[in-house]
């Protein structure tokens, strides 16, 4: 049976619901009531086939409830005339609540918008563009809400969120609602006070002006004779970004490499160190300016993403060299070959002539279909010997 039943009724309501329509109302202030659903009736036909099914399905939407029926008279050439549905009504937002069991819920989310117009009216249009998660956040929207106000009364603070001085609110709690607190506070600080450039949750911190956990810089001295602290021979060091910056280690050669292992084994090199590579993302090390006058070699994958990061690293440095990344050592190690899921497609305009060579044939998939070496399975002797031939 096609025609609308109460159930289907119901449905057109909770999907208003569904799509925040009707809480969205609550914001506006949008009249929606009362609402004519759209209502499938029975055919002439129906009326002579299945009078006795017709009769009782206007019995059952006549008794709905929140269900306001306006009736017609039909002319019918073998029942007379009958007295059908013409179309239903839900006359007030209070009967929808009712049949949908949404009145507690409407009324937590009134109390959320009326706390908001109160303390934070420009946050407003969040609670219309997103009611349902608004919703969701019913227990810690007073919460959310005191965030928002601190960071507007202490805007670019120059602190750690820890330190952030508001009752029942600690960093963890904050962190877990990056998401929702950026968009807030989008709507609530002037422009000079968010930092458009920093987006994500990953720079949640730096978007709004706070101090942000330092990204640390791993190396390791390859060379004995150099500098270091006492009794600790080629040690394996970890420094905040800014004080690796501030260094001006007397070396003349830098590697960098992908994989951890390669790292701790990386041999014993004069005058060099090895950091430990964070893939894409140089933005840190960009900071060592000192790096700009050391021979600096890049060690990654030959796979397309080795030569994205490596023609992203020649963004901030750009005399940067690729290290066994080149065909001669790709032929060397056909047995531990693998393959790339998903490979790049990019055109990286800063890799040299014979990189690009390299790089085309292996997104363009001419030596074999998603071909990669991985650093690791590189021979240690082969590693050596293009060492000593630097």
């Amino acid at each position: 049976m096609s025609w609308s039943t109460p159930k289907d009724l119901k449905a057109q309501l909770t999907r208003l619901w569904e799509r925040g329509e009707l809480l969205r109302d609550g914001v506006t202030g949008n009249a929606r009531f009362p609402l004519r659903l759209t209502l499938r009736t029975p055919a002439s036909s129906d009326i002579t086939e299945r009078f006795d099914a017709v009769r009782a399905w206007a019995a059952e939407l006549a008794t709905a409830a929140a269900l306001r029926v306006e009736w017609r008279e039909v002319r019918h050439r073998v029942q007379g005339t009958q007295r059908l549905p013409a179309s239903v009504w839900v006359d007030s937002l209070e009967d929808a609540l009712a049949w949908l069991g949404k009145r507690r819920e409407w009324e937590r989310f009134l109390a959320q918008v009326a706390a908001t117009r109160q303390t934070r009216p420009a946050v407003l249009p969040w609670l219309e563009k997103r009611p349902l998660q608004a919703l969701e956040l019913a227990s810690e929207w007073p919460r959310l809400l005191a965030v928002v106000g601190w960071v507007v009364e202490h805007p670019r603070p120059d602190i750690y969120l820890r330190q952030v001085d508001l009752p029942g609110v600690h960093t963890k709690f904050i962190e877990a609602h990056r998401g929702a607190l950026a968009e807030l506070l989008d709507l609530a600080l002037p422009a000079d006070a968010v930092d458009t450039a920093k987006t994500g949750v990953v720079q949640f911190a730096g978007r709004y002006g706070f101090r942000d956990k330092p990204v640390r810089i791993r190396f390791r001295l390859l060379d004995q004779d150099l500098p270091s602290l006492a009794g600790v021979v080629c040690p394996d060091i970890t420094l905040d970004a800014g004080s690796f910056s501030r260094l001006d280690i007397a070396v003349t050669r830098v590697f960098i490499t992908e994989n951890e292992t390669n790292f701790l084994a990386f041999p014993r090199t004069r005058n060099a160190i090895v950091i430990f590579g964070g893939g894409y993302g140089w933005e840190a090390l960009a900071c060592s300016r000192w790096l700009q006058d050391r021979a600096l070699f890049y060690w990654g994958d030959i796979d397309t993403h080795g030569f994205g990061i490596l023609h992203q690293l020649r963004g901030h440095f750009r005399h940067v060299a690729s290290f066994l990344m080149d065909r001669a050592t790709l032929d060397a190690h056909a047995p531990v070959w693998g393959v790339e899921d998903k490979q790049l497609r990019a055109d990286l305009p800063r890799l040299t002539s014979d990189e690009q060579a390299l790089y085309d044939d292996l997104r363009d998939n001419r030596i074999r279909e998603g071909l990669r070496l991985e650093q690791e399975h590189i021979g240690y002797h082969w590693l050596s010997d293009r060492l000593g031939r630097l």
